[in-house]
């Protein structure tokens, strides 16, 4: 039988809630983490259409990109989509789940997907965030260093760039006296005790503090174990919003701007005017990416691919890149595809279908 936690534990190892945005509502909107899934529909909007979609499948979850609640509802009477859409879920029994900018900034997102679209290479996080680490210090005793080390490593930490298990080890003395109502590992009550110890360094992500900590207390010998946590200022070049990446060719900004519509399945793109250079290097942000500009400018990319840039906005490309507006809808709707591929790997035993509702509220005639 599978769960929504168990659901929701896959979507949350993939793109942790604590990288959402601060505005955003991404989770478990609507439903209990015990109820049994019987099908998953994914999508990128909640709309009405959907949930009679989702109905028909026999699918009683459904994961999308954008919350259907980003702020509070003070009443449901019916007045609105978004209070229709969530009496209508409740009164079917609907769990409904998003992931939103937190699938937005970890590799192999919604950004990572769109560039893979327009065959970039060599990509990287445009926008990397920072102050995500902390460095856990501790002291094992030596002969179990080993034992414990490994368990931190297990629950995820020394993870650095394209490297695992990174960590620091320097041998030395520890001391300490127990008490009358300690039990000590080694060495007696009211006696001091040294102890040859192994001082270990490593680091981790902030999302994964709790698994972290618990696996080094349950790994280590002693009753009480000793540890510092710092803050790290570094950025985490695995994280953040945005993808910048280069063409396997050059190409002119006319020859690209055809490619990324046959790619994207579109038919006109809004665009600053095209420089007098071809294209090597492109930038890209899925949704309303105009906040990234400067970023995309400085990365020496020749043209950034969002959406929801506004009028004024265009003009600060001030002929140092080229903008190109292809959409909202249009440069997240391939989200569909990385949840449903995502979960189809990781559960076998239920059916995950991918929405054919077409979401997008704006038609271009």
């Amino acid at each position: 039988m599978v769960r929504v936690a168990d659901v929701v534990k896959i979507m949350e190892t993939f793109a942790p809630i604590s990288y959402q945005e601060s505005y955003d509502n991404s989770g478990l909107i609507i439903g209990t983490t015990d109820t049994e899934v019987k099908g998953v529909l994914v999508c990128l909007d909640v709309t009405e259409e959907v949930l009679d979609e989702a109905i028909e499948l026999g699918a009683n979850m459904i994961i999308s990109h954008h919350p259907i609640v980003f702020s509070g509802v003070k009443r449901f009477n019916g007045n609105g989509y978004v209070q229709r859409i969530v009496q209508k879920s409740i009164k079917n029994d609907l769990i409904l789940y998003a992931s939103h900018t937190n699938a937005d900034s970890v590799l192999g997102g919604v950004n990572s997907k769109l560039a893979e679209i327009i065959n970039l290479q060599d990509c990287k996080v445009l926008s990397p965030i920072k102050n995500d680490f902390f460095k856990l210090v501790t002291f094992i005793p030596t002969d179990h260093f080993s034992k414990v080390s490994n368990a931190v490593f297990d629950a995820g930490a020394g993870s650095i760039g394209n490297y695992d298990k990174c960590g620091f080890a320097t041998d030395g003395q520890g001391s300490f006296r127990a008490g009358e109502d300690a039990k000590p590992f080694v060495g007696s009550k009211s006696e001091l005790y040294f102890e040859n110890e192994t001082r270990f360094e490593t680091v981790f992500p902030k999302y994964l503090k709790g698994a972290v900590i618990n696996s080094l207390l349950n790994s280590h010998p002693y009753e009480e174990v000793a540890y510092d946590l710092y803050e790290l200022h570094n950025y985490n070049y695995k994280v953040g919003l945005g993808i910048v990446g280069d063409l396997k060719e050059p190409m002119t900004y006319s020859e690209f701007i055809e490619f990324v519509k046959d790619k994207l399945h579109i038919s006109a793109i809004k665009c600053t005017k095209f420089l007098d250079k071809k294209i090597n290097r492109v930038a890209v942000c899925g949704g309303s990416g105009a906040f990234l500009l400067n970023d995309a400018i400085g990365s020496g990319a020749d043209i950034f691919i969002s959406g929801d840039f506004k009028y004024h906005q265009f003009f600060d490309a001030d002929n140092r890149i080229v903008i190109a507006d292809v959409g909202h809808y249009e440069s997240e709707k391939h989200v569909k595809s990385v949840f449903y591929e995502l979960l189809t790997k990781k559960i076998t035993n239920f059916a995950v279908y991918i929405s054919r509702i077409n979401t997008n509220p704006i038609n271009i005639i």
